[in-house]
Parts: C-alpha cells; structure tokens; sequence
C-alpha cells in the first residue's frame, strides 16, 4: 500500500519526542529478547504476555506455567510484541514518522497514557468481536492505528513523504493518505480480511485515538490545522512598512 517516510512537521511544545523513542526501545529490545531467547521461550512469552480473549473472558485457562502477569495486562502487554522483524518495522516506523507530533500535541505523560490506551482500546474490540479466540493477539497494531487517527485529526493538510506500492516517492496532504488507510482497516474487518491480522484490533485502536486525542490535547491546540503556527526554527523579521531608498549608481549592463 503505502510506506510513511517523513513528515514536514515541526515540533511546536517539546524539545525531543522522548516518550516516542522510549516505545520504540521497549519494542525493539520486546521483540529481541524473545527472538533470541528461542522457541520455547518466544511461546511462553506470546502465551504469558499475549492477549488471548478466551482467557480473559474466562471461557479458557492458561497453564499455570506460562501465567506470567495477571490476565487483564495482557490488555497492555501484548502490543509489545512482535512475530517477526517486519511486522516491528512496519509498525515502528508509523510510530516515528507520526508519534512525535501527537506527543507534541499530547505532552509527554498524556501521550503515554494514550498510547497505552489506543493498545488496550484495540485489544479490548477485538476481544469483543472474538470473544472465544484461544490465539495469541501480539503486536502495536492497535496502538499505531490509534496514533495515526490522532495524526489524521490533529494535522490532515500536513505534506507527508511516502513510498506508494513500495516504490513510488510522493508528496502529499497527510489527509489523503490517511483517510485512504484508515478506510481499508475498516473495509478489511467488514470484509473479513487476512486470518493473520486482526483488523478488529486496528479499529479499536482507531476510534480510541480519535476520541482520546480531543480529550487528551493541549487545550490551545488546533483541530483540523485551523491555524498555521511558524515553525521555531524560522525566524520572521519585523520591517517597516516604508524605507528609504538609498540613491545608487546607474546599472552597467552586460557580463561582469
């Protein structure tokens, strides 16, 4: 579909999006450490960890040997985990490209405590649609989907550079991009979409960002980039109006 590279998008309230390369570290090392530790211990982490709807709704017990946190923070748990390193990529780089400006628009703790419940809001929908479901949900899927609602919502006429189809670079309005991606995660749960992904797990993390991002806001940030704020890093200079002309010598015309 499409591959986010970079946003034209300064930061107007933090100085660095710490909280966002904080995420990004914990999924990177989560992904490792189960990676590395081989199969048995990558199973018992997807079980112990992974949010399973069966167990939460107490329709199903896990083994008392991969219990690892109570069940009910497998809501937050799961999103931490990885099955292999492109699913963290892809998902690590929509965190980069759009989490930064939504900390900015959020404040640091604010935008922990959303993306913590954009994951939970996902898990939470998808336990609703697959209440019986004994498979593992692992994955920030549903916390990436919040965030880019939050984008969406946040700055729409934003330029955005991607790679379409992989490919292709283009340059274009945040709004047409995002619209047309949020749209196929709604289409793909209607139409019953891949076994492999739940789509009902990105919609509930789509419509936990759109509604926490109102709430959660800095109160004099703009909706819809109503206004156009000058990024710091430009410096506009005051003139007056009028200035006098100094005389200067007549033009000599031709090469120099």
């Amino acid at each position: 579909m499409f591959i986010p590279l970079h946003d034209s998008n300064s930061l107007h309230y933090i100085k660095l999006q710490y909280v966002t390369i904080g995420l990004i570290a914990a999924n990177v090392i989560g992904y490792f450490m189960t990676a590395l530790g081989g199969e048995a211990f990558s199973n018992a982490a997807v079980l112990g960890l992974g949010f399973i709807p069966s167990v939460v709704h107490n329709t199903a017990e896990l083994s008392p040997q991969f219990v690892i946190i109570p069940e009910d923070f497998s809501y937050i748990t799961y999103a931490f985990l990885h099955a292999d390193i492109f699913h963290l990529g892809g998902n690590m780089l929509f965190l980069w490209v759009f989490g930064d400006n939504v900390e900015d628009a959020l404040g640091h703790v604010r935008y922990l405590i959303f993306y913590l419940l954009c994951a939970a809001g996902g898990a939470l929908f998808h336990g609703m649609v697959a209440p019986e479901s004994q498979a593992p949900l692992i994955g920030a899927s549903g916390a990436i989907a919040g965030v880019v609602a939050a984008y969406l919502i946040l700055h729409p006429r934003v330029k955005i550079w991607i790679l379409a189809f992989g490919r292709i670079p283009l340059r274009i309005p945040a709004y047409i991009v995002l619209v047309f991606w949020i749209g196929l995660q709604f289409f793909m749960f209607a139409a019953g979409g891949e076994d492999q992904v739940s789509w009902a797990c990105h919609i509930g993390g789509i419509i936990s960002g759109a509604l926490l991002v109102v709430l959660l806001k800095r109160r004099d940030v703009p909706l819809l980039d109503r206004e156009v704020v000058t990024p710091r890093s430009v410096k506009v200079e005051q003139k007056s109006a009028v200035e006098p002309i100094e005389a200067q010598p007549a033009p000599r015309w031709g090469r120099h």
